[in-house]
């Protein structure tokens, strides 16, 4: 199986050698003034199959509100802001993402969601925040990035910085499948072509591994087979505590 899965993994690289052309010469980035258009139409559908998930998930994100002051929130990789509407009524609200062409498809979402207030947009990127002051928020957001940033553990250790002490970091990401699966074997099989069209996204993550390492005194997770296209359906969903 292993030989077959890296065989067919070549094959789908060789297939994608255009596509790794545009991208040694720079010319990719002009994809990254279309994809928002695509992210903005999956997320819809994402958000309409994982409701009831993300609605427990953000339950508890009142918790974090530390002596009845506003509970801050920030959120990595924002995308087109389709988590605002699961945000408790009153909480600030600051995003960062590194693409800067999602701003105005945010605007829409944050004028659809009069019950948060938002701070303002940040574009960087999931390893770099440091626009943001340490311990200076009361929950991080984080869903569907880890998949996609260049480095999961940096990213951690800036989630952790910007962490207040007792302030959470609430996670859904969509991960690697078991090793016996096919699921598995397609994930690696059409991981070269997923890349490019998912901006980068990569679908043989293990985000666990790095999520209980990252030193949180707390960690919540568990693992959960989404109702989505199977080779997404593997997920992690829960929160740590710093």
């Amino acid at each position: 199986m292993a030989l077959i899965m890296a065989f067919c993994t070549l094959i789908f690289n060789v297939l994608c050698l255009p596509l790794h052309l545009i991208k040694a010469l720079g010319m990719y980035e002009i994809y990254k003034r279309v994809f928002p258009i695509c992210w903005y139409r999956c997320s819809i559908i994402y958000n309409n199959k994982m409701h009831d998930k993300k609605k427990e998930l953000f339950r508890s994100l009142p918790e974090f509100n530390r002596h009845g002051k506003q509970l801050t929130i920030l959120e990595i990789g924002c995308g087109t802001g389709t988590n605002f509407q699961f945000y408790p009524p009153g909480c600030k609200v600051i995003c960062t993402d590194p693409n800067p062409h999602f701003k105005k498809y945010l605007k829409s979402s944050v004028e659809g969601n009069d019950h948060i207030t938002f701070d303002r947009f940040v574009v960087a990127s999931g390893e770099d925040m440091g626009a943001i002051e340490s311990e200076s928020v009361d929950v991080v957001v984080c869903t569907l990035v880890l998949c996609s940033v260049n480095n999961i553990s940096k990213t951690l250790q800036e989630t952790r910085r910007m962490l207040r002490p007792g302030g959470g970091f609430f996670f859904m990401e969509h991960v690697v499948g078991e090793p016996s699966s096919w699921t598995y074997f397609f994930q690696h099989v059409l991981q070269p072509p997923w890349y490019y069209f998912g901006d980068g996204c990569e679908i043989v993550r293990d985000t666990w591994k790095p999520l209980e390492a990252a030193g949180f005194s707390d960690l919540k997770l568990k693992h959960v087979e989404a109702p989505l296209l199977f080779l997404i359906k593997p997920h992690i969903i829960g929160y740590a505590v710093k």
